[in-house]
């Protein structure tokens, strides 16, 4: 098999398992828990610096749930937000690594405070 398939096999089979479950993947780009999503859940970019929540949904399309998959950002990752401005980039704690995110990325990122 050429290695681009393998590659993409592997993406398939780890999207399959991510999304198996009690996880759905809606075609307009939201991803979460069933019934959490939307449950109390306020954008990363509303947090304050020093404020901890858990991940519990993504949105956006096929592209930005794999960046923010791969950089750790799934749903029941904890996050604690380091630096926001209320303007340009975000710092974030996930999975004991800091990672800077645009304020569009955050977004995307739906979290629960005090989880």
């Amino acid at each position: 098999m050429p290695r681009h398939k393998r590659r993409f096999t592997f993406q398939r089979r780890f999207f399959r398992k991510l999304f198996s479950g009690n996880h759905s993947f809606h075609p307009h780009g939201r991803f979460g828990r069933e019934g959490e999503a939307h449950s109390g859940a306020m954008p990363l970019s509303g947090l304050r610096a020093g404020e901890r929540g858990v991940v519990v949904g993504l949105e956006g399309g096929c592209w930005m749930v794999n960046r923010m998959a791969a950089l750790g950002f799934t749903p029941g990752a904890e996050v604690t937000l380091l630096q926001n401005y209320g303007f340009g980039p975000l710092i974030a704690v996930v999975r004991e690594t800091r990672v800077a995110l645009g304020r569009g990325e955050a977004y995307r990122i739906k979290v629960k405070v005090g989880a």
